[in-house]
């Protein structure tokens, strides 16, 4: 089990270069993409003037192995209340994602709030997944093991016997620390929850096929709505609706109990055929 304020920590260097290292305590067929984005955020946040991130876009140019990064952070525009950053993490000479993050101060705007919270139960009337498995059987990844996961739609038989919508919500809670105050650290969250439902929700109208592909993610874009630092237990709700010309788009979105939006984003992944 992997923490993850300290597993995305970037040790300075000098002049805006960064280095950390990747853990293995969150494999899904490499480093999971929204982790490795993570430490891109906290790099970024290390060099920014501002208090808090706002957005983050990036794209994944390689597969990282478990080991060392270097990071790059070059200010691209610093105001009095906002700042742009272009972050570039490498290994050795391969390029490994390069991402652009805005962060901001204290401001002040218009306030409205007309999102609407999926109804489903929330994470005390649901079973944890540990429960719901046969005992022995532990997660297909290591990832899996820092979260405490309580699905809304749970099916024992899997594959199933049909095709099932594109979408996929779980509550969703951190472990051995669920919540942080540090708004980086606690936005970290966030981008590895709007970026674990492509797969999980693109994959369902198809699984029980078992079709022979897996699908990297090309780019993922993350909003910061709100701070999720009080919220433990916090709802991944994803959707991709569409998948054509080798190619499927989703959208996440991170909700808390009491129904408020913290995040949302989404973005595309390439289908790879697996050859056997």
């Amino acid at each position: 089990m992997g923490d993850l304020a300290a597993d995305t920590a970037v040790e300075p260097l000098g002049d805006g270069r960064y280095r950390a290292m990747v853990s293995q305590d969150w494999e899904i067929w490499g480093p999971m993409g929204g982790y490795v984005a993570s430490i891109a955020l906290r790099a970024a946040g290390a060099e920014s003037p501002q208090p808090r991130p706002a957005a983050l876009s990036c794209h994944y140019l390689g597969v990282a192995a478990f080991e060392p990064v270097d990071i790059v952070v070059e200010p691209l525009r610093e105001a009095r209340t906002a700042a742009s950053h272009r972050v570039s993490i490498t290994q050795g000479d391969r390029p490994i994602l390069d991402a652009l993050v805005w962060s901001i101060g204290d401001v002040e705007g218009l306030e409205h709030d007309e999102t609407t919270a999926p109804e489903v139960p929330g994470p005390d009337e649901l079973a944890s997944m540990r429960d719901l498995v046969p005992p022995g059987e532990g997660p297909p990844f290591r990832f899996w093991e820092n979260l405490d996961a309580k699905p809304i739609d749970f099916e024992a038989d899997w594959p199933p016997d049909g095709p099932r919508p594109a979408s996929w919500q779980e509550w969703l809670r951190f472990e051995p620390t669920a919540t942080y105050a540090d708004p980086w650290e606690d936005a970290a969250r966030s981008v590895i929850l709007v970026d674990l439902p492509s797969w999980p929700a693109a994959n369902r109208p198809h699984a029980w096929k078992q079709p022979p592909f897996t699908a990297p993610t090309l780019d993922l874009n993350v909003a910061f709505h709100q701070p999720t630092s009080d919220e433990p237990w916090l709802l991944c709700d994803g959707t991709a609706p569409l998948a054509a010309g080798g190619l499927f788009g989703w959208t996440a979105r991170v909700w808390s109990p009491s129904g408020r939006l913290h995040a949302s984003g989404g973005g595309q992944c390439l289908y790879r055929r697996i050859r056997t």
